[in-house]
């Protein structure tokens, strides 16, 4: 996309997925002004670690933000821009419209949309190449993006 999209979601309970809302009811529920700034910080957050990632060719395609508020402060928690949180795929090769190879939890979710489960907590236990693939693929993405490895 030419430019990036802020898309308000509300904190669901355990297990369920978070609701995607409009922004007119993110006015609703915190203020016109907290919402501006969260749309405002929540795209400048993306714009530069995008073009970080980018320069080291890495696409950001999506990722999450989430904010609570404090003492009439907004407040940015949770983790940020990690492969749990991410969509992180390289550059190269990449393919629009297409499946893309990735350096996130995308994996996971691919292994467990084969199994016969149905898709409420808890999930089916990840057998130990499925976790091992993954956690290759999250430190894969560390040393593109930092240079440096975990060991």
């Amino acid at each position: 996309l030419p430019e990036p999209i802020f898309t308000p979601a509300t904190k669901e309970e355990k297990g369920k997925h978070d609701m995607n809302i409009p922004f007119t009811k993110m006015v609703d529920i915190v203020g016109k002004e907290i919402a501006e700034k969260a749309r405002a910080i929540s795209l400048e957050i993306y714009r530069r670690a995008a073009d970080y990632a980018r320069g080291r060719g890495i696409i950001i395609a999506d990722t999450k933000f989430e904010f609570g508020v404090a003492n009439g402060k907004l407040i940015l928690i949770d983790e940020v821009l990690t492969p749990d949180s991410s969509r992180f795929w390289p550059a190269e090769g990449y393919r629009p419209g297409g499946a893309q190879k990735s350096f996130d939890k995308q994996f996971v979710r691919d292994y467990l949309l084969t199994l016969p489960w149905n898709k409420t907590a808890p999930g089916p236990k990840l057998p130990a190449d499925v976790i091992g693939k993954t956690a290759e693929k999250y430190r894969e993405a560390l040393r593109i993006l930092t240079g440096k490895d975990l060991e």
